[in-house]
């Protein structure tokens, strides 16, 4: 994957039950942000930084959406609790994870298991690869994907 490429397009359900397929949201930017386990710290605050920084996002013309491997259901409650003004998209096999280049090895407490690398894209509007930010910390993906909005 490289700027200025396609980014491939993918249809996911989403919190509301609903499929969402990237290439339907032709026109508009989008962040697409990769995080792994929904109502979890970090995850929480990547999400909500992007929730708290809306105004911004919506005023250049930017839609979000986020994604983990986490049920449609658990997406749904977190979505409700947190009054995210976005979609979050359900992965379970982590299909789009890979096809994005952002599932692979992760290490804690000294031991490798597979999962989401936290990570955003931002697409813009014919659907190519405006920016990307992979392995990020969740402060730095908000302060990054705004700034580069901002532009």
């Amino acid at each position: 994957m490289t700027l200025g490429n396609q980014a491939p397009d993918f249809e996911l359900i989403s919190d509301e039950g609903t499929p969402v397929k990237l290439s339907d949201m032709r026109g508009k930017k989008v962040v697409l942000f990769f995080y792994p386990k929904a109502d979890t710290p970090g995850c929480t605050t990547q999400a909500c930084g992007f929730r708290d920084n809306w105004p911004l996002i919506d005023a250049a013309g930017a839609a979000v959406l986020g994604i983990s491997p986490d049920s449609p259901e658990k997406l749904a409650k977190w979505r409700a609790k947190q009054a995210f003004p976005y979609n979050l998209l359900s992965d379970p096999e982590h299909e789009v994870a890979e096809l994005y280049g952002v599932w692979g090895e992760k290490k804690m407490y000294g031991r490798s298991y597979m999962g989401i690398i936290r990570s955003h894209f931002v697409i813009d509007e014919d659907g190519r690869f405006a920016d990307m930010q992979v392995k990020i910390s969740p402060k730095k993906s908000i302060e990054k994907a705004v700034k580069f909005l901002g532009k």
